[in-house]
């Protein structure tokens, strides 16, 4: 499989792009036969902090990882191993819904597709995984973006919901992964 590494606020040398190369090949034994797709590997390196991101779009399904840790290796490590976890999770989903549903045949047939590998014959995603186990409820004192972070730091939340008092709509205030924060406004 190929990957395009790009770095953000870091330099990507050989010694990095063959380290990521060396790793990620070990999910080929997970594939029969090399997604034709290409991943993409983003290096970046915030206030210390080395993040790898990986994402290999496959037919039917995405793989997805991220880590963050104060050494790049580190965190390129446990990507791979993110990744591969995801793998066998996915597999085995697939293989015991095989079983069940009577065969591979019957599967491609539900799906209308036949996938190169037994990894990208279903989606990633398992209706049985958004189960609802909590609801709350709130009422919503109407206030200012800047008391929402406040209300969002004390309760200790990365996103805060409340009714912003210049527009009287609902708006989301959330703590971004560079510290910053963020404010999600309807359309």
């Amino acid at each position: 499989m190929q990957f395009s590494i790009r770095g953000q606020q870091i330099d990507v040398t050989d010694a990095l792009k063959d380290y990521v190369d060396k790793k990620l090949s070990r999910l080929d034994k997970y594939f029969e036969a090399p997604p034709a797709s290409e991943g993409y590997v983003t290096l970046n390196v915030i206030r210390g902090m080395h993040t790898v991101e990986v994402t290999i779009p496959l037919t039917g399904v995405v793989l997805r990882a991220e880590d963050r840790s104060d050494d790049m290796y580190a965190s390129i490590d446990a990507v791979v191993d993110k990744l591969e976890r995801q793998i066998r999770k996915h597999k085995t989903k697939l293989n015991r819904k095989i079983k069940q549903e009577g065969g591979l045949k019957a599967l491609i047939a539900e799906n209308g597709v036949a996938a190169t590998s037994q990894a990208e014959a279903e989606p990633m995603y398992d209706e049985d995984n958004y189960e609802v186990v909590r609801t709350k409820r709130f009422t919503m004192k109407p206030m200012d973006v800047e008391e929402a972070i406040l209300q969002m730091n004390m309760v200790g939340h990365n996103f805060f919901v409340f009714s912003n008092i210049e527009t009287e709509e609902v708006n989301v205030v959330y703590k971004r992964d560079d510290g910053k924060y963020g404010l999600i406004e309807r359309d």
